[in-house]
Protein backbone atom coordinates (compact mmCIF):
# COMPACT_ATOMS: atom_id res chain seq x y z
CA UNK A 1 0.00 0.00 0.00
CA UNK A 2 1.14 3.50 -0.80
CA UNK A 3 1.11 6.56 1.39
CA UNK A 4 -1.27 8.98 -0.33
CA UNK A 5 -0.91 12.66 0.52
CA UNK A 6 -3.56 15.15 -0.51
CA UNK A 7 -2.07 18.61 -1.04
CA UNK A 8 -4.60 21.41 -1.20
CA UNK A 9 -3.27 24.46 -3.02
CA UNK A 10 -4.53 27.62 -1.41
CA UNK A 11 -2.13 30.51 -1.98
CA UNK A 12 0.46 29.35 -4.51
CA UNK A 13 -0.22 28.02 -7.99
CA UNK A 14 0.93 24.53 -8.92
CA UNK A 15 3.88 25.97 -10.89
CA UNK A 16 5.22 27.53 -7.67
CA UNK A 17 4.34 24.74 -5.20
CA UNK A 18 5.36 21.70 -7.25
CA UNK A 19 9.07 22.60 -7.56
CA UNK A 20 9.38 22.83 -3.77
CA UNK A 21 7.92 19.35 -3.34
CA UNK A 22 10.15 17.97 -6.08
CA UNK A 23 13.24 19.52 -4.49
CA UNK A 24 12.44 17.59 -1.30
CA UNK A 25 11.89 14.43 -3.35
CA UNK A 26 15.34 14.68 -4.91
CA UNK A 27 16.92 15.56 -1.55
CA UNK A 28 15.56 12.24 -0.24
CA UNK A 29 17.22 10.45 -3.14
CA UNK A 30 13.88 9.55 -4.74
CA UNK A 31 12.67 9.71 -8.34
CA UNK A 32 9.32 11.16 -9.40
CA UNK A 33 6.68 10.96 -12.09
CA UNK A 34 4.50 14.05 -12.48
CA UNK A 35 1.25 13.33 -14.28
CA UNK A 36 -0.67 16.24 -15.83
CA UNK A 37 -3.94 16.43 -17.76
CA UNK A 38 -2.54 17.08 -21.24
CA UNK A 39 0.61 17.32 -23.35
CA UNK A 40 0.22 21.11 -23.28
CA UNK A 41 0.15 21.09 -19.48
CA UNK A 42 3.24 18.85 -19.43
CA UNK A 43 5.06 21.44 -21.53
CA UNK A 44 3.89 24.24 -19.20
CA UNK A 45 5.21 22.35 -16.16
CA UNK A 46 8.41 21.59 -18.06
CA UNK A 47 9.01 25.33 -18.49
CA UNK A 48 8.06 26.03 -14.86
CA UNK A 49 10.67 23.55 -13.58
CA UNK A 50 13.40 25.27 -15.61
CA UNK A 51 12.47 28.76 -14.50
CA UNK A 52 10.99 28.49 -10.98
CA UNK A 53 14.02 30.01 -9.26
CA UNK A 54 16.68 32.43 -10.38
CA UNK A 55 19.54 30.20 -9.22
CA UNK A 56 17.97 26.77 -9.30
CA UNK A 57 16.54 24.17 -11.64
CA UNK A 58 15.33 20.61 -11.35
CA UNK A 59 16.65 17.79 -13.56
CA UNK A 60 13.65 16.52 -15.48
CA UNK A 61 12.37 15.43 -18.84
CA UNK A 62 9.35 14.33 -20.81
CA UNK A 63 8.57 12.25 -23.87
CA UNK A 64 9.84 15.14 -25.97
CA UNK A 65 13.28 14.76 -24.34
CA UNK A 66 13.38 10.96 -24.38
CA UNK A 67 15.60 8.67 -22.32
CA UNK A 68 13.24 8.43 -19.32
CA UNK A 69 15.56 6.17 -17.33
CA UNK A 70 18.05 9.08 -17.15
CA UNK A 71 15.44 11.52 -15.81
CA UNK A 72 15.02 11.81 -12.02
CA UNK A 73 11.72 13.62 -12.67
CA UNK A 74 9.50 12.50 -15.54
CA UNK A 75 6.62 14.67 -16.79
CA UNK A 76 3.78 12.92 -18.58
CA UNK A 77 0.07 12.96 -19.33
CA UNK A 78 -0.08 9.13 -19.18
CA UNK A 79 -0.29 6.69 -16.27
CA UNK A 80 3.25 5.40 -16.68
CA UNK A 81 6.48 5.02 -14.73
CA UNK A 82 9.28 4.81 -17.31
CA UNK A 83 11.95 6.25 -14.98
CA UNK A 84 11.42 3.80 -12.10
CA UNK A 85 10.02 6.50 -9.81
CA UNK A 86 9.23 6.00 -6.12
CA UNK A 87 6.90 9.00 -5.94
CA UNK A 88 3.93 9.94 -8.13
CA UNK A 89 2.58 13.49 -8.33
CA UNK A 90 -0.97 13.73 -9.67
CA UNK A 91 -1.94 17.19 -10.91
CA UNK A 92 -4.92 18.71 -12.74
CA UNK A 93 -7.26 15.95 -11.53
CA UNK A 94 -5.13 13.17 -13.06
CA UNK A 95 -5.87 9.67 -11.78
CA UNK A 96 -3.89 6.47 -11.57
CA UNK A 97 -4.82 2.82 -11.38
CA UNK A 98 -1.33 2.06 -10.07
CA UNK A 99 -1.04 3.93 -6.76
CA UNK A 100 0.17 0.76 -5.05
CA UNK A 101 3.23 0.67 -7.34
CA UNK A 102 4.62 3.78 -5.62
CA UNK A 103 5.99 4.46 -2.17
CA UNK A 104 4.14 7.80 -2.05
CA UNK A 105 1.48 9.49 -4.15
CA UNK A 106 0.94 13.25 -3.98
CA UNK A 107 -2.53 14.28 -5.08
CA UNK A 108 -2.24 18.04 -5.64
CA UNK A 109 -5.45 19.98 -6.20
CA UNK A 110 -6.71 23.57 -6.31
CA UNK A 111 -8.54 24.23 -3.06
CA UNK A 112 -10.18 27.30 -4.60
CA UNK A 113 -11.95 25.22 -7.26
CA UNK A 114 -15.18 23.53 -6.04
CA UNK A 115 -14.94 20.88 -8.76
CA UNK A 116 -11.36 20.01 -7.79
CA UNK A 117 -12.38 19.81 -4.12
CA UNK A 118 -15.19 17.39 -4.88
CA UNK A 119 -12.94 15.25 -7.07
CA UNK A 120 -10.33 15.14 -4.26
CA UNK A 121 -13.02 13.97 -1.83
CA UNK A 122 -14.03 11.20 -4.21
CA UNK A 123 -10.40 10.15 -4.65
CA UNK A 124 -9.92 10.16 -0.86
CA UNK A 125 -12.83 7.76 -0.43
CA UNK A 126 -11.54 5.50 -3.19
CA UNK A 127 -8.01 5.34 -1.77
CA UNK A 128 -9.36 4.79 1.75
CA UNK A 129 -11.53 1.91 0.53
CA UNK A 130 -8.43 0.33 -1.04
CA UNK A 131 -6.58 0.49 2.30
CA UNK A 132 -3.98 3.15 1.51
CA UNK A 133 -2.56 5.33 4.30
CA UNK A 134 -3.93 8.87 3.81
CA UNK A 135 -2.72 12.29 4.91
CA UNK A 136 -4.05 15.76 4.20
CA UNK A 137 -1.89 18.86 3.78
CA UNK A 138 -3.11 22.42 3.33
CA UNK A 139 -1.09 25.36 2.11
CA UNK A 140 -0.68 28.17 4.62
CA UNK A 141 -0.92 31.83 3.64
CA UNK A 142 2.90 31.82 3.44
CA UNK A 143 2.84 28.89 0.98
CA UNK A 144 4.19 26.27 3.43
CA UNK A 145 2.43 22.93 3.99
CA UNK A 146 0.54 22.24 7.20
CA UNK A 147 -0.65 18.73 8.03
CA UNK A 148 -4.32 18.57 9.04
CA UNK A 149 -6.12 15.84 10.95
Amino acid sequence: MAEIGFYQLHTLALEKALPRLLQKTLAEGKRAVVMAASAERVESLNQALWTFGRDSWLPHGSEKDGVPEDQPIWLTERDENPNGANFLFLTDGSVTDRAGDYQRVFEIFDGNDPGALEAAREHWRSYRDCGHALTYWRQTDAGAWEKKD
